[in-house]
């Protein structure tokens, strides 16, 4: 029987429910990794300041080590290892393998699901620390190497392939926008909104 020190919860984590009992003190990170096997998240700081733990909840990106697992029930959950349809790799994680926005690749995982928290949040206008018009009306501001440096600054490579990293964000953001015109050109003003401004910067 569960002590008060503990309950059995039930996580949803990339579509499948898994259900185990959990000292309340159990992050996140500890329940993917130590108890459900999940090791595609990684355990870097553990005080949630190097981003290599980040996971998706309910699409919005959370550092998992800060996370506590009780307070995970009922959230969905994504981790790396449920990005891809099947062979067919999600776009950032494609958008990284072409690039090479890795070298030893202990961050890559969170760096991943990080960049697809940036480009959801750019797209839903939300501002960052640089962003020059705030004002909602403004809409989305072009998505610049600077923007994405800054919307990704809480996700560190010790490697230092930051370069090829901002690359990949922007990329997979031009590629997700074309898809939403259904692979048309579009016009200039919409292509210079994401990715070109990233692609002039690092080039």
């Amino acid at each position: 029987m569960a002590s008060s020190a503990s309950s059995v919860i039930t996580l949803k984590i990339n579509g499948e429910k898994y259900t185990l009992p959990v000292d309340h003190r159990t992050t996140l990170l500890d329940a993917l990794r130590e108890r459900l096997d999940l090791t595609g998240t990684k355990k870097g700081c553990d005080q949630g300041q190097c981003g290599a733990c980040t996971v998706l909840l309910d699409g919005r990106r959370a550092v998992a080590c800060l996370q506590l697992a009780v307070a995970a029930e009922g959230r969905e959950i994504t981790t790396v290892e449920g990005l891809a349809d099947g062979e067919r790799l999600h776009p950032v994680q494609q958008a990284f393998l072409d690039l090479d926005g890795y070298q030893c690749g202990y961050c890559t995982p969170g760096q991943i699901c990080s960049a697809i928290g940036v480009i959801r949040e750019h797209a839903a206008g939300w501002p960052s620390a640089v962003t020059g018009d705030v004002r909602p009306e403004a809409g989305p501001p072009p998505l610049s190497a600077e923007e994405i440096r800054e919307r990704m600054s809480g996700n560190l490579c010790r490697c230092g392939a930051y370069v090829s990293i901002v690359e990949a964000v922007a990329r997979a953001a031009e590629a997700g926008a074309d898809a939403e015109r259904g692979g048309e050109a579009g016009t200039t003003s919409q292509r210079a909104g994401v990715g070109a401004d990233a692609k002039e910067a690092v080039a």
